[in-house]
């Protein structure tokens, strides 16, 4: 039987079930905030008090729970009452998030024995009115030994009075909210990057994967992306928009300064440069200006195998999966002559040797690069199609447009986000 504890590590907490009183689940704990206070005198530190908890409920939502309205917390699950404000969270003024920004700080020692990282921190409750304040830090330090400064694995807890405050701290790792968050749909990350302040944005940024972080950043806002992009190195920031789809990675150079994006484009690779020119060409709003130059394309003489081989690859998006393009060569967009698609479900009807030539769909006509927007979403919804190609004036493939990337035309720019703030899921590209 668990017992209601009045001192507990937060990192012990975290992904625990929240209860109401009649043991329906709220959701899940995803955080703490705490009250970074000054202390009476210079010389004293006055211990953070905890105001509430980060809850994600249904949807991923993340809302707020005031400590005030938690009842019991234990290794097992937490307990509030009451009704919950179920408006998105933001943080005000002096909050600061345990795991979010005190989680991976360096402080320093008050005994001289030199810095140590936190690891986790210790809340317990500090008086008779059950108010929780932050008493300790688990960190883990490093020594000098041999006249070199080397890590060594050792951990111990201080109280928070003898640790330079992490609030004044210079630049703050991320390894620990990346390692909580690594199995995160992208779109994931970046709900919770937007909100949070643009230092920990570029802290995080900065150790994430290039791979992850392009496709976190392919799910920010325009104003989060730019900013991020232009507070990166060059070297960085045109690797990263190498490893975005080439629609993407257009669309976020067309909001920088002309002669910015110029630069950056200069500095890619050719073959990733020539794709971006080519789609920023195209005058906004046509076919051209939304597609993808880098659909699957094979020739007809490929066969069902080879396709599938094609569509299993990781990071072929669902809608860009549905359909195979045909084309003589050359295959690279701007390809041979096109000649039609064949659908991914037409393939698994077939066997592994048949050639795709035989399996083609007339019926589906391409649309040309300059077609409207509203004449393609027509197309995409007349034929109940996920992906639509684009061809040239030569009835040459240049690309294709799916879906998602007519809907993102479409939407009002805050489609992320519901009128309360709330974000609205995205299926991320990744698929276990």
């Amino acid at each position: 039987m668990s017992t209601n504890l009045s001192k507990i590590f937060v990192a012990r907490l975290i992904g625990l079930d929240v209860f109401d009183p009649l043991g329906d689940r709220l959701g899940r704990l995803r955080d703490v905030v705490v009250l970074l206070r000054p202390g009476s005198k210079p010389s004293v530190r006055t211990r953070p008090l905890v105001v509430g908890l980060v809850v994600e409920v249904l949807g991923k939502k993340r809302v707020f729970v005031p400590m005030t309205r938690v009842t019991s917390i234990d290794a097992e699950q937490i307990i509030s009452t009451g009704l919950v404000n179920l408006r998105r969270f933001e943080q005000r003024g002096a909050e600061t998030l345990a795991v979010g920004e005190l989680f991976d700080r360096t402080v320093v020692l008050l005994d001289g024995s030199g810095t140590a990282t936190i690891e986790d921190v210790a809340m317990e409750k500090s008086n008779n009115r059950g108010d929780w304040v932050i008493s300790q830090l688990f960190v883990r330090r490093s020594q000098a030994t041999g006249g070199l400064i080397r890590r060594r694995n050792q951990t111990l807890v201080v109280d928070w009075e003898d640790a330079d405050d992490p609030s004044n701290a210079g630049p703050q790792p991320a390894t620990q909210w990346i390692a909580q968050h690594e199995e995160d749909q992208a779109a994931d990350i970046a709900d919770e990057l937007r909100d949070m302040p643009d230092k920990r944005k570029l802290e995080i940024a900065a150790e994430l994967q290039d791979e992850r972080l392009a496709d976190v950043l392919e799910e920010l806002p325009e104003d989060d992306q730019v900013f991020i992009l232009t507070h990166l190195d060059n070297e960085r920031a045109v690797t990263l928009l190498a490893e975005m789809d080439p629609d993407d990675a257009t669309d976020l150079l067309n909001e920088l300064p002309e002669a910015e994006a110029e630069r950056f484009i200069t500095m890619m690779e050719p073959e990733d440069a020539e794709d971006v020119r080519r789609l920023r060409e195209y005058e906004e709003g046509t076919a051209g200006s939304l597609m993808t130059p880098v659909p699957i394309v094979l020739p007809p003489e490929a066969t069902v195998a080879e396709a599938l081989a094609h569509i299993r690859q990781e990071e072929i998006i669902p809608a860009a999966a549905s359909a195979v393009l045909v084309c003589r060569p050359p295959l690279e967009t701007p390809t041979g002559k096109y000649l039609g698609l064949v659908h991914t479900q037409r393939l698994l009807r077939y066997p592994p040797p048949e050639a795709i030539g035989n399996l083609i769909d007339r019926s589906i006509e391409p649309v040309p690069d300059q077609a409207s927007l509203a004449d393609v979403a027509r197309e995409l919804a007349t034929y109940d199609l996920t992906i639509l190609p684009v061809v040239n004036d030569q009835d040459r493939l240049v690309g294709a447009v799916t879906i998602d990337d007519v809907l993102d035309a479409l939407l009002p720019e805050d489609w992320r986000t519901y009128d309360d703030g709330t974000p609205v899921r995205k299926v991320g590209k990744r698929y276990e």
